[in-house]
């Protein structure tokens, strides 16, 4: 018997002024460059051909961005959810890499090499945004069962959640292939409620 499947296309947002300067970017408000609209105009061209059922985002300013310039005639139609948001980073938001690692190299340490130890007051752990990923994404992906939807996020996100997919473990989050600005991931739930992966970082597979 055919399985009724869903097929979720999943968009990191454009390159960001906090990408530029090399900051922690979580919760806090930062918005694209020049670079990051062009990505998203580039990957909107892209995608021209292909009709989404539903189009869902993250309610961060520069995730917004990103969809509106993707899809800049569908405006009115994005649905952004806060369950999409980026991984909650407490005193860590907006803190430059450098500071961090010279101030608090334990915290630096485990976010980018350790990412099972991180923990902080205040953030998310890599555990929960991973629990938090798969949760929305199941719950959308049976809500639209038979649907290609696409979800524009962020970085941190999407690994957690393609990790989880790639059966890794928490350790192996931040594992290639890296999430670059504008990744285009595909990933398809069946009816039994699995996924698997056929494109990963703009990676066919």
């Amino acid at each position: 018997m055919n399985q009724i499947k869903t097929e979720i296309h999943l968009f990191r947002h454009g390159e960001t002024t906090w990408n530029v300067e090399g900051r922690f970017q979580g919760l806090e408000i930062s918005k694209l460059t020049k670079r990051g609209v062009l990505q998203a105009q580039n990957l909107g061209e892209k995608l021209k051909d292909i009709e989404f059922d539903k189009i869902y985002s993250s309610p961060s300013l520069r995730t917004k961005q990103t969809a509106n310039n993707i899809w800049p005639d569908q405006a009115d139609n994005i649905i952004f959810l806060d369950d999409l948001v980026e991984i909650k980073l407490g005193k860590l938001e907006g803190k430059l890499y450098s500071d961090i690692k010279k101030n608090d190299f334990t915290s630096y340490d485990h976010f980018f090499n350790k990412p099972h130890l991180f923990s902080l007051e205040g953030a998310e752990s890599f555990l929960d945004l991973t629990n938090r990923s798969l949760k929305i994404i199941k719950h959308l992906s049976v809500k639209n069962l038979g649907r290609r939807i696409a979800i524009v996020s962020h970085g941190a996100f999407i690994k957690a959640f393609m990790s989880y997919v790639d059966q890794k473990e928490i350790h192996e989050i931040w594992d290639p292939p890296f999430m670059d600005n504008c990744s285009h991931n595909i990933v398809i739930f069946d009816s039994n409620k699995l996924f698997s992966i056929t494109r990963y970082a703009n990676i066919d597979k």
